[in-house]
């Protein structure tokens, strides 16, 4: 076997470790905020096995896609170049993607506040003229 056709294996099973390792801790971990964000445990559940399928989704067809490399591969380092490249690159993703689903039920969760706390009191349009003062 060549140092390339190596190289791939090892980024695979890397690579597809990662993601299920951290969809799996994301999925565990996040139930909790989404039954607090959404108030409905049944919902919550429903949309966290979305997000990981989609996290799935996502994340390994980059990991397909970015698998193939025009670079010279030729001995042991450059095999431990690209891979390391390559290992960073779907970390960065399974970041992104992490961050982006946080960010927005963050905000979702805000908006569903502020629509149950009812609507704040608008500022004052004029004064009041202040009465004569005696003396």
């Amino acid at each position: 076997m060549d140092h390339k056709a190596l190289m791939y294996l090892v980024y695979l099973a890397i690579s597809i470790g990662l993601t299920v390792w951290v969809a799996t801790t994301l999925s565990r971990n996040g139930q909790i905020f989404l039954e607090e964000v959404f108030g409905d445990a049944r919902l919550a559940r429903a949309v966290n096995q979305l997000l990981t399928m989609g996290f799935y989704l996502l994340n390994l067809g980059y990991v397909a896609v970015a698998m193939r490399s025009e670079q010279t591969v030729i001995g042991t380092s450059e095999v431990l170049e690209a891979l390391s490249m390559k290992i960073g690159l779907v970390l960065l993703v399974l970041g992104v993607l992490h961050f982006c689903n946080v960010y927005f039920l963050g905000r979702y969760r805000r908006s569903r506040l502020r629509q149950h706390q009812g609507v704040p009191p608008l500022p004052p349009a004029a004064r009041l003229p202040m009465p004569p003062a005696h003396a």
